[in-house]
């Protein structure tokens, strides 16, 4: 049994704090607050109400968390960070009710940030320090400035460094952690009239094509994808300009830059794909092993890491 701390000038009225928690001065703490295991609750924190805090979370220091606000386990909330829960405040008039804004498990909130009611911060996503949210982070997204713009994912690489399609052999990359996910180079002939690149769908594709898709003129800011499939596999290639890639199999994270119009990424079944920063020229071209079926796709995140853990290995 580890009761929780609470320091004799931190104001603590609620009974609902997890064993091992600990609320430092000067925090305020309102009775319907409910606080995980293993928190830790800095100098100047104000926690209202309708509040629900998972383990394991850090909240520094000047922090204020308002009614409405879903905070999952294992979240880093920076100093100075600011939530909002009334899109249009006005002095003594209050909401019916207050949106809920939630976040993610594992997500992190840097220095200063603030964060727009009725968001969700997706799990594993890094706000950048003085950043301001206006819209839904995807998960493991790495989001800065003012408004807030995907920048980045979160990788399992350790310089960060992306995998470019630029120079690969056709091979499999051996540093690719995603399982079944490879990044190709196919035929490319060149001569004084220009260069062709070409693919036979049996011998150079790993699967039979049964539809295609092209994506173009996407504003750069914006995201495509963001869902996985059951049973489709995917062969994604840049024909013009260039576009990242996020391939996600629910344990491992890689990502790419297609910038090549002879290379090609292979997503198959149940990994969790993403495309962001597309160039004002970018066009990809997707193959699909399988007809548009609705039913193949898997939208919700945390879903997908859900079947992904009972996959066998």
């Amino acid at each position: 049994m580890n009761p929780p701390f609470i320091h004799e000038k931190a104001i603590c009225e609620s009974t609902d704090i997890g064993e091992g928690t600990r609320v430092w001065a000067f925090a305020h703490v309102l009775p319907k607050a409910k606080i995980g295991k293993d928190c830790n609750i800095c100098d100047g924190v104000f926690i209202e109400n309708d509040v629900v805090i998972g383990s394991r979370v850090t909240i520094k220091c000047g922090v204020q968390i308002w009614d409405g606000l879903r905070i999952e386990d294992d979240v880093f909330i920076g100093p100075n960070a600011t939530f909002t829960n009334d899109r249009f405040p006005r002095s003594k008039q209050y909401p019916a009710e207050f949106p809920i804004t939630r976040i993610g498990k594992g997500a992190s909130i840097g220095a200063n940030a603030t964060i727009l009611p009725g968001l969700t911060v997706g799990a594993g996503a890094m706000i950048g320090a003085g950043s301001v949210v206006t819209r839904s982070v995807p998960p493991n997204a790495i989001v800065v400035g003012n408004p807030a713009r995907i920048t980045g994912y979160v990788t399992d690489s350790a310089d960060g460094k992306r995998q470019s399609a630029v120079g690969q052999e056709r091979a499999s990359l051996t540093d690719i952690h995603c399982r079944g996910v490879s990044l190709m180079r196919m035929p490319r002939y060149n001569d004084i009239r220009g260069s062709l690149s070409v693919g036979q769908f049996q011998q150079d594709l790993p699967f039979m094509p049964a539809r295609y898709f092209l994506v173009f003129d996407v504003p750069s800011q914006e995201t495509r994808g963001e869902h996985a499939h059951k049973a489709c596999h995917q062969f994604l290639m840049c024909v013009s300009g260039s576009v990242r890639v996020l391939a996600d199999d629910g344990a491992h994270r890689d990502e790419f830059t297609l910038d090549s119009p002879d290379c090609g990424l292979h997503l198959p079944p149940m990994i969790w794909g993403t495309q962001y920063r597309y160039s004002a020229d970018a066009v990809l071209l997707v193959f699909a092993s399988h007809e548009y079926d609705p039913d193949d796709y898997i939208r919700d995140y945390g879903e997908f890491q859900r079947l992904a853990s009972q996959r066998p290995e």
